[in-house]
């Protein structure tokens, strides 16, 4: 894949994603962002922000089929075709989505508690993406904060600390604060994308479309 002329600025270009860990498209919506920046070569930072898809889950969690049934009404049919549809865009950009019978929806308080102390290292990115691959590829049990801390000690953080973090919930506070942030700024999907804080792109748009709003905002930045 050629890369076009690189898309220039003074500043690199700010990119905030509110997504959820346990949202299939943003994995998708992030994914075909980050081939449309590798594409344009484009200069930019992402900053990752909470959203909880489903705040009231118990800490359990729940089977993903029952919960995307009882939550939206629909048919087991219309379930396996969202499926095909999710795992289709995500070979497409790499990402391998293993639909289980027993796969399940969990609580994602404690996911973003556990990003919010790993953005402190500089560790967030790397986080969420693992996590991502934990959920969705491999199916962890992520309403287990051992299963988490775990996690955490995989990409090199300390997981006793994770663990530690997690069971005192230090951080509870300061992610509710960053939630209710972006709920009133009119957030109620995602993932959201906003662009130098000013542009927000909802869902994923496909590459050939990130491609255009990121040549679009370098043409604005000339």
């Amino acid at each position: 894949m050629e890369n076009s002329e690189q898309l220039t600025s003074e500043q690199p270009l700010r990119i905030d994603i509110v997504s959820d860990v346990v949202c299939p498209w943003c994995v998708v919506g992030y994914r075909q962002l980050a081939a449309a920046l590798e594409k344009t070569n484009t200069d930019h930072e992402i900053h990752w922000h909470p959203f909880e898809l489903n705040p009231n889950m118990p800490s359990e969690g729940q089977n993903m089929r029952e919960h995307i049934m009882e939550k939206y009404g629909s048919s087991k049919a219309e379930s396996e075709a969202s499926r095909t549809r999710i795992a289709e865009a995500g070979s497409e950009i790499g990402f391998e989505f293993n639909f289980t019978d027993d796969l399940r929806m969990h609580n994602t308080f404690n996911l973003h508690q556990l990003l919010h102390w790993a953005e402190q290292q500089g560790r967030m990115h790397e986080l969420k993406q693992t996590l991502f691959i934990a959920h969705f590829t491999d199916n962890r049990n992520l309403s287990d904060i051992r299963v988490l801390a775990d996690i955490a000690a995989e990409i090199g953080l300390d997981g006793k600390e994770a663990l530690t973090v997690l069971e005192d919930q230090r951080f509870a506070n300061d992610v509710r604060e960053v939630e209710q942030h972006w709920q009133r700024q009119g957030i109620q999907s995602v993932p959201a994308i906003i662009f130098n804080e000013q542009h927000l792109v909802s869902g994923a748009q496909g590459v050939d479309n990130y491609v255009n709003i990121l040549e679009q905002l370098a043409n604005m930045q000339e």
